[in-house]
């Protein structure tokens, strides 16, 4: 019986995503969730920011690929992973990642089209890319 290992995580990408296809044909595509925690401390309203590497598979992997960018919001449910090597001086290594399971595209707004004009911002709805198993 496998235990439970689910989170979902809700911010902007830092970057725009790197992509790659395998031998085998797969896409696997990476990218980096900034979220944001704010709380008060002696009064005063603190900011914490925190980063996520992410990696999504096959079709999610492709569609990732070809319509986030940085800034882009994204909301992503998934499970950790923890990868494990030794560096080249022997020593352990381990780092924690969010496999991708599902992403949601957030709204993107038009940028301003022309300077001295009022532009009126409009969203585009949100995309939801199921993964397959």
């Amino acid at each position: 019986m496998n235990s439970l290992n689910s989170i979902l995580i809700e911010g902007n990408l830092v970057r725009d995503p790197e992509s790659k296809a395998l031998a085998t044909g797969t896409t696997v595509c990476d990218f980096t969730v900034a979220t944001d925690r704010f709380y008060k401390q002696n009064e005063e309203l603190e900011k914490e920011v925190s980063y996520f590497d992410v990696e999504a598979w096959a079709r999610l992997g492709q569609a990732c690929s070809e319509n986030l960018k940085k800034g882009r919001g994204v909301r992503v449910v998934g499970r950790l992973k923890q990868d494990r090597w030794t560096d080249p001086e022997g020593k352990s290594r381990s780092r924690i990642k969010i496999v991708a399971e599902h992403v949601e595209f957030k709204p993107q707004r038009n940028p301003p089209q022309a300077e001295g004009r009022e532009t009126e911002r409009s969203e585009v709805e949100p995309k939801e890319v199921e993964p397959v198993f």
